[in-house]
């Protein structure tokens, strides 16, 4: 009864299944006409999303109960039907002292909490409402929460894995770092990569030049190659390259500098609208995705670059990079749609864009595939609109309708995110998860399979209760500049308080839904070992629960989101002797 959103995958279910039979296989005909529904309902409850309650299992001080708390009337007319089963039903040794007395079973076996024994929990609708679904609040906002996983960032713009089976994921930052972390998110001390000399950026708020892109090849675990987007500055020029490097062979943790091989080099008229997105589609091909040259109106050329169809910003751009090691740095895959137009660059693969911020490969649903390969972009707006698009092949993104676009009271710069495929959050399957970097809103779009359209929803920080879960909080940092997901597919996020290259105010969030969990066992994985030739620092996190860690009475103060700062201003008004005046409260 609870195979769509229980806590029960599908061994547990068959274990339950096979011990129904071994008990009802004792019994004769009419005493499984009586008893057989009542069986399968206790022992059932050990799926259900409120087990841990159930079984007295949420106090780890007191012992699990054998079977789960029955509600009074459930109780006494399971007796009087079936008592003979409940020395099938539990091995435990208190049972059997109280199993032949009506009263006494069911006190032992009751609940103090009538909201929650069973069945009562099941006519509960403020329990039951959005079981099987994310949970919403009255005006339709997804409540989710999130875990704070790196912090101390300076614009952190991408997160990417290897795909090594190591799950390493790594942080590149906009001045030209790039950090590796482990599976316990401990950093190791060395950079990754360093490019800082190369790259051209600058303090100012909102700069959109760096070190914009990551990806690491598809086969990167046999020829340890990665290919990275960054601007750069040649005499009096402002370019955008695209340069191949390998890790070093001494240390898998290390990108070995000299091997850098520049890919491509696209001259850039003006400082923003620079692009940044690489990635490898299920094709085997490099992706590269070019702004269009900054300004207002895209005014270069007759008919700007994005309409132009042999410049090469303004484009998703198709390139072979495998097996490139001897002859040309990249090929032309043959199957790209203007190859054979003499007016076109050959790398061509869509045009008509504006400046596709963060693009993904959508894995493809879990178990059908549906989806697999799809190529979502946000693509900012100019005045008026932002806008996301599914990438097709020779498409002009000047006629093509995006799948959603959203007005600037909404927000005036789209982060394109991710098809959640990951295991642990079910609910989530499908939903494309994205973003805003100025007003800092969270969006989703699902698919509606039969009309092909997508359905918004707001997605909101879970507030009351829902989020007060070991490591988990409810509040984020408005600038959000790119999403990320690690080698099992889950969804990450990166925002800053403060959008400068300098500001160390960035964070990386794990995107975490409340409203159901998958079976631990479901998404188990081992991930292989990582040699470490630098020191490590263990992660600590920052960032607090609001309502939980600090109590501000002060309506200046209800919006604290660092705790840095907090302690700082609270030690500096216990110097002063403010503490009371400004009614800072804490429980520490």
């Amino acid at each position: 009864m609870y195979k769509d959103f229980g806590c029960c995958d599908s061994a547990k279910d068959q274990e339950l299944k096979s011990k129904f039979y071994r008990i009802m296989d004792n019994f004769d005909h009419q005493e499984y006409a009586n008893c057989a529904s009542h069986v399968h309902n206790i022992i059932c409850q050990e799926c259900s999303p409120y087990a841990a309650h159930l079984y007295d299992a949420e106090d780890p001080s007191t012992p699990v109960r054998s079977l789960p708390g029955l509600c009074g009337d459930y109780c006494s007319e399971f007796w009087l039907k079936c008592k003979s089963t409940i020395p099938l039903l539990a091995e435990d040794t208190s049972l059997a002292k109280v199993e032949r007395d009506q009263d006494q079973f069911c006190k032992y076996v009751g609940l103090d909490d009538p909201d929650y024994c069973f069945p009562s929990l099941l006519h509960n609708k403020r329990l039951t409402r959005n079981l099987g679904r994310v949970g919403e609040d009255s005006k339709g906002c997804l409540q989710l929460c999130l875990e704070e996983v790196a912090n101390g960032l300076r614009n952190p713009l991408a997160m990417v894995h290897a795909n090594d089976g190591t799950h390493r994921f790594f942080v590149a930052e906009q001045v030209g770092l790039v950090w590796a972390y482990l599976p316990d998110r401990s950093r190791l001390e060395k950079p990754f990569l360093n490019i800082t000399k190369a790259v051209l950026t600058s303090p100012w708020e909102g700069d959109e030049r760096g070190f914009l892109g990551l990806t690491f090849h598809p086969k990167h675990k046999y020829n340890r190659k990665l290919y990275v987007y960054y601007s750069v500055q040649v005499g009096l020029d402002e370019r955008i390259r695209i340069s191949e490097f390998h890790v070093s062979a001494a240390d898998m943790n290390a990108v070995d500098h000299g091997s850098e091989r520049i890919i491509l080099e696209i001259d850039e008229p003006a400082s923003n609208h620079n692009g940044g997105q690489l990635l490898f589609a299920d094709d085997g091909y490099l992706y590269i995705f070019t702004g269009d040259g900054g300004m207002a109106g895209d005014p270069f050329g007759t008919c700007g670059n994005s309409q132009n169809k042999s410049a090469l910003l303004g484009k998703v751009l198709r390139v072979d990079v495998n097996n490139n090691d001897r002859g040309p740095l990249y090929r032309i895959p043959p199957d790209n749609p203007f190859v054979r137009d003499r007016e076109a660059r050959p790398e061509v693969y869509a045009y008509g864009v504006r400046n596709m911020w963060r693009c993904s490969v959508d894995r493809g649903d879990p178990v059908t595939k549906e989806g697999k390969g799809r190529i979502f972009c946000g693509d900012v707006g100019q005045n008026k609109f932002e806008e996301v698009d599914i990438i097709e092949k020779g498409g002009n993104y000047d006629d093509i309708l995006p799948i959603y676009a959203y007005p600037h009271k909404m927000g005036k710069s789209v982060t394109g995110g991710y098809i959640y495929r990951g295991c642990e959050y079910p609910n989530l399957n499908g939903m494309y998860i994205f973003g805003d970097f100025m007003s800092g809103r969270m969006m989703a779009l699902q698919e509606d399979m039969q009309t092909g359209l997508w359905d918004y929803h707001e997605i909101c920080m879970s507030k009351g209760m829902t989020c007060v879960f070991p490591q988990l909080i409810n509040n984020y940092h408005q600038y959000i500049i790119s999403f990320g997901e690690d080698e099992a597919g889950e969804l990450y996020f990166m925002s800053t308080s403060f959008p400068s290259s300098i500001s160390p105010s960035g964070v990386v969030y794990k995107v975490v839904d409340p409203s159901r969990r998958a079976p631990p066992t479901q998404c188990h994985y081992s991930p292989l070992p990582v040699r470490i030739k630098s020191s490590l620092i263990q992660f600590q996190p920052q960032e607090i629960l609001i309502g939980a860690e600090l109590t501000p009475k002060h309506p200046k103060l209800a919006h604290a989101r660092e705790p840095i700062w907090a302690d700082w201003l609270q030690e500096l008004m216990n110097m002063l002797g403010l503490q009371d005046a400004l009614g800072w409260t804490s429980p520490n």
